[in-house]
């Protein structure tokens, strides 16, 4: 470590900035194409779904990486590593750019996926680094709220670049953006780890045990995948309903996923706003709202059913799902400052994974056509979400080195 090259004092407040800036870069790697992807499959001689396949390649290697990510981050560091998955990065998307061959592409989207793991774990452990009590939540807060810029803003680009300058394109903008952010990392940052994790297997095997022994936290995990399946879930069925039953264009099927991605964005400023109001009852309160709104959504589906409806009541759904995932995100980065790496990773990886199967087991079985059967979904994941809240601020303890303090204790001492 005495070699890394250590973040300087004076340097502290554009390093911030810059780490914001990466923030995004997930987001980015994974919408930003969706437009192309028709011309894509034109273009590489294969169907709709062998182009869909680049997207879950990226998805299941962003969200494993992240699980083993913090090993090497807490060992190694976090400055060199992420310096790396940038670089690294930005070439896999000129291969993708120059190449006309569909395994190519397979493989340098898993390439991203890692090296978006990779830097998005170090990405939040620069926080928990750098920052404690207030000024941590607060930034940590912040970091969510960010991150769905690119969800929101990615598409709509693509498009454009598509439309100007042809799917390619897409690729070169997200090499151009990974190598400026190589380039303001390498002038602005340093390695932010103070005490740097043995890396070995017993070390390692302790660490990952104390961290998911804290049954707050692997309640935490559970209550973030279902609070962003609700979003996955509007992203599988939303433009099929839309689009096949409603009758409205692809268009206007993009607007709707803007719209509910501010929502998602709403939540997650709601969520900052209100840092300092009672943890477990500002979450109880969310949850109960959340549930009321989709048995409203269910129960007006016989007497409204048209995309106004739809589109209002997934509005108002998801932003309590984008309040409670600020909430406990900030909570689980911040609960293991001294395994950042390690706890941030498992905080997304296991999310991520949570959200991934669960939206996808929810459209399997409830196979949402309608506002009804979209509810019905909602109402499925809603329940669980709410029992795990009730659950854990009734009977879960923190026991991880904290002498059995709640929840609510934990996070208030985080404050100070």
């Amino acid at each position: 470590m005495k070699k890394l090259k250590k973040l300087a004092p004076e340097n502290v407040f554009l390093a911030t900035i810059v780490v914001y800036t990466i923030v995004p870069i997930s987001g980015f790697a994974t919408d930003i194409y969706l437009p192309s992807m028709p011309t894509m499959a034109s273009e590489f001689h294969c169907s709709q779904s062998c182009i869909q396949l680049t997207l879950s390649l990226f998805l299941i290697s962003y969200g494993l990486t992240q699980i083993i990510a913090g090993i090497f981050l807490d060992s190694f560091g976090r400055y060199k590593i992420s310096l790396s998955g940038l670089i690294i990065f930005s070439f896999s998307c000129v291969v993708i750019a120059f190449t006309h061959s569909i395994g190519v592409v397979y493989a340098m989207r898993i390439v991203q996926g890692i090296c978006s793991g990779f830097i998005i774990v170090a990405s939040r452990a620069f926080f928990v680094d750098l920052y404690e009590g207030e000024k941590k939540k607060n930034y940590l807060s912040l970091m969510t709220i960010v991150w769905s810029v690119g969800p929101i803003a990615a598409p709509f680009a693509g498009g454009y670049l598509e439309a100007a300058f042809g799917w390619r394109s897409n690729f070169y903008a997200l090499a151009i953006y990974s190598m400026l952010l190589f380039i303001a990392q390498l002038i602005f940052c340093g390695e932010t780890l103070k005490f740097p994790m043995k890396f070995t297997l017993p070390s390692i095997s302790k660490n990952y045990i104390t961290i998911l022994r804290a049954k707050d936290f692997t309640l935490g995990i559970l209550i973030l995948g279902f609070s962003y399946a609700m979003v996955m879930l509007f992203s599988l069925a939303g433009a099929f309903i839309i689009e096949n039953k409603i009758g409205f264009s692809s268009v206007v099927a993009g607007y709707a996923s803007l719209i509910l991605g501010i929502a998602w964005m709403c939540g997650g400023f709601i969520g900052k706003a209100l840092i300092k109001r009672n943890f477990l009852k500002k979450i109880k309160t969310a949850s109960g709202i959340q549930v009321l709104l989709i048995i409203a959504m269910i129960a007006t589906a016989s007497f409204f059913n048209n995309i106004w409806t739809l589109v209002s009541f997934a509005f108002a759904i998801h932003i309590t799902a984008g309040f409670i995932f600020n909430n406990y995100f900030t909570y689980c980065l911040s609960r293991f400052p001294q395994f950042a790496g390690i706890a941030g990773g498992l905080t997304g990886g296991l999310a991520y994974t949570l959200t991934a199967a669960l939206s996808y087991g929810v459209v399997s079985v409830v196979m949402p056509e309608s506002q009804l059967n979209l509810g019905a979904g909602y109402l499925m994941i809603g329940i669980l979400g709410i029992i795990a809240v009730w659950f854990g601020g009734r009977l879960y303890r923190v026991k991880t080195g904290l002498a059995d303090r709640s929840i609510e204790n934990h996070y208030q001492q985080t404050e100070v």
